[in-house]
């Protein structure tokens, strides 16, 4: 996929979202409630600002519309999207504080989530600002993503009127496609839109009924709600169930990627953005929704809000095709630092794995066993030859790899092409360096750069008999 510098406009309530990254080790005897030490806060941009940086990370160009208070979250959320390159513009109200979420995060886990905010539809001031706005970044548009969170921005004002009609208007006219991410069970506001993509509760809550696994019940819902608001197209995510999508060439249903899921916040988010940059660039609409759900099963792999780049969304489109667990090195670090946020200890070993043998099991096993992730590192076949002779190795690197890959607990398999993986441990730091008991600890390359950051080294039991060069010398190699 390539939307570089497809240009898109995101208009909705922006957010800042604020983490609290903690270690909790006991309950206090004040009171049966864990005490969290915080280690560690963040800040990200949230809500349509989220949907925002989505996109900046999928290469559009993009320009975001919407309010804040003129407080110091609100500060913070404008050198946030400054930052993340984020054009367009936030208004700024004295009426309002800027929406802040903060969440208390424990091994990966939220302790607690509490939101600071004032929701309240746009006064008319508030409104005439946005609405002299949107016509100053509309133009050019090859889509437009509203993102309502139902907080103000988008909702109907006590005297009727709302900014999604007045954007959806000027948007049909110009002929550029508005995709929504609605909020609460009156859609009238969206009447006219091209595409609107609520979650299944969403969905049933419209509709007033549940009925999610009632496949005909749930089609004949979707073709009333687009005919009673003129919806071109209707798409209902359904978490780990995939998604739904219909239109007039009738309904189509894709199946989620299986992923383990760290944190669904923002999912709805990525897949917005994902396909607001897929339509925007042209590609057809139900290719659109796959891409769309391969963003959302990435994103619901990451904790807290974190946007899906493009380099990670076009490695998962390719995974029917390839190996999944097979990384690069800077796939690999952000995978790690998932892995982290949630606590887990990360084990990593390495070698040429050319021809597998029990020993090579065995190996695995007790990696295993030491921790909670395991990281595989393979010499690259420039580096086997250099190590091993012109003869080897005797399957390529990227059969290696599978080979490696479809082990019980191997969980990311990378490929380094230095002689020894100093390098990469360097960059990823695991907790804990396997070797076979065949070095001296003082030996492992790699040793030293472990322990110094807190992590140790174990020297794996070896298998008696069991070795490549012994195979290959069976099988009359060199």
């Amino acid at each position: 996929m390539n939307f570089d510098g497809i240009p898109v406009l995101v208009v909705g309530d922006v957010m800042l979202d604020r983490y609290i990254d903690c270690r909790v080790s006991r309950i206090s005897p004040e009171a049966p409630v864990p005490v969290a030490h915080v280690r560690n806060t963040w800040s990200v941009p949230g809500g349509a600002a989220n949907v925002a940086r989505n996109l900046v990370r999928l290469m559009a160009d993009v320009s975001l519309v919407g309010l804040a208070g003129r407080d110091e979250a609100g500060e913070e959320l404008q050198r946030l999207l400054e930052a993340e390159r984020v054009g367009g513009v936030l208004v700024f109200s004295g009426t309002r504080s800027t929406i802040r979420k903060t969440r208390i995060m424990a091994q990966g886990q939220q302790l607690l989530r509490y939101d600071e905010e004032a929701v309240a539809p746009l006064t008319r001031e508030e409104y005439r600002e946005l609405c002299e706005k949107i016509p100053e970044y509309l133009p050019g548009r090859k889509a437009v993503v509203l993102s309502d969170y139902g907080k103000g921005t988008l909702s109907v004002m006590p005297e009727g009127g709302s900014l999604c009609a007045f954007v959806i208007s000027l948007a049909r006219e110009r002929g550029i496609p508005v995709l929504v991410d609605p909020k609460g069970v009156d859609w009238s506001r969206y009447t006219g839109a091209q595409c609107v993509t609520p979650n299944s509760v969403e969905f049933a809550a419209v509709c007033g009924q549940s009925f999610d696994d009632n496949k005909e019940r749930r089609e004949e819902m979707a073709s009333t709600l687009r005919a009673r608001f003129a919806f071109e197209r209707l798409l209902v995510t359904r978490g780990p169930k995939g998604m739904a999508f219909f239109d007039d060439s009738g309904p189509c249903y894709i199946r989620d990627a299986a992923r383990e899921v760290a944190d669904v916040s923002g999912a709805g988010d990525t897949a917005i953005a994902a396909l607001g940059a897929c339509v925007a660039s042209g590609l057809d609409w139900r290719e659109s929704v796959r891409v769309a759900n391969a963003a959302a099963g990435i994103a619901v792999g990451k904790a807290g809000t974190a946007p899906v780049s493009l380099n990670e969304l076009n490695l998962a489109l390719h995974e029917s095709s390839s190996n999944p667990k097979l990384l690069p090195l800077p796939e690999l670090r952000n995978r790690l630092e998932e892995w982290r946020r949630k606590g887990d200890m990360v084990v990593f070993t390495n070698g040429c794995f050319d021809l597998l043998h029990p020993g090579h099991i065995s190996l695995i096993r007790q990696c295993v066993a030491l921790g909670d992730r395991l990281v595989v590192a393979l010499n690259s076949d420039a580096s086997v030859r250099r190590l091993k002779g012109a003869s080897r190795p005797i399957q390529d690197q990227q059969s290696r790899a599978l080979l490696i890959s479809a082990l019980r607990g191997v969980d990311a398999v990378t490929i380094f092409d230095e002689d020894t993986p100093l390098a990469l441990i360097e960059a990823l730091r695991p907790d804990v360096l396997v070797k076979g008991a065949d070095y001296a600890e003082s030996a492992v390359v790699g040793a030293d750069v472990v322990k110094a950051c807190g992590g140790r080294v174990h020297l794996a039991r070896l298998t008696e008999g069991c070795s490549t060069s012994a195979l290959v010398s069976r099988m009359g190699g060199d």
